[in-house]
């Protein structure tokens, strides 16, 4: 959604069609990200159009997903911290 939104504002429609999700589900996530102050909306006839509020959110997440590339398994494998019954982090 938020990769979506760095391309430019869609409407929740947009979103559903173009992500294959319900309308609930990007409707709760718009909210999320909208009460976080990383999106913002505006209206538009009867539809709200929604666009990201910090573009640098994308390159936070682009460093996440390399970081997780290289790292994911082994902290999801770690017998310390790879469950919920393990130590905290």
């Amino acid at each position: 959604m938020v990769r979506r939104l760095a391309v430019g504002e869609a409407r929740v429609v947009d979103l559903v069609d173009q992500l294959g999700l319900a309308q609930s589900t990007v409707s709760k996530h718009l909210a999320c990200l909208r009460e976080c102050g990383l999106v913002d909306s505006r209206p538009v006839g009867r539809a709200s159009v929604f666009t990201l509020t910090q573009p640098a959110l994308i390159d936070l997440l682009r460093a996440a997903e390399t970081l997780l590339a290289a790292t994911g398994d082994a902290v999801a494998l770690c017998p310390a911290y790879g469950t919920s019954e393990g130590g905290q982090a």
